[in-house]
């Protein structure tokens, strides 16, 4: 995907690993619908809306605290938080 990683988990898609590439293609963005962004940044204030995917959160790596927020959304993952996560093919259109 977009020449990163993507992480799958119970079926959805969760989280898109994008690593040595420039900002903003550089850290981790969270696969969420647009619903739950405020709250969740109310929770990890270090994530923002990804600046070309926007339905999608961001956390960049050059972030002092990346590992530990990290590794805190992966622990809300592993535990089936249902804000994160998107089916695949979800929200798709194609125009004719």
């Amino acid at each position: 995907m977009f020449g990163c990683q993507a992480v799958y988990l119970f079926g959805r898609l969760v989280l898109v690993l994008a690593a040595d590439k420039e900002e903003p293609w550089n850290g981790l963005l969270v696969c969420t619908s647009r619903e739950f962004h405020s709250v969740l940044i109310g929770e990890y204030p270090a994530l923002e809306p990804h600046p070309i995917l926007g339905k999608w959160l961001y956390l960049t790596q050059a972030h002092d605290n990346f590992e530990e927020i990290a590794q805190q959304l992966v622990q809300q993952i592993v535990k089936e938080d249902p804000r994160i996560g998107v089916e695949p093919g979800v929200g798709r259109r194609r125009r004719s």
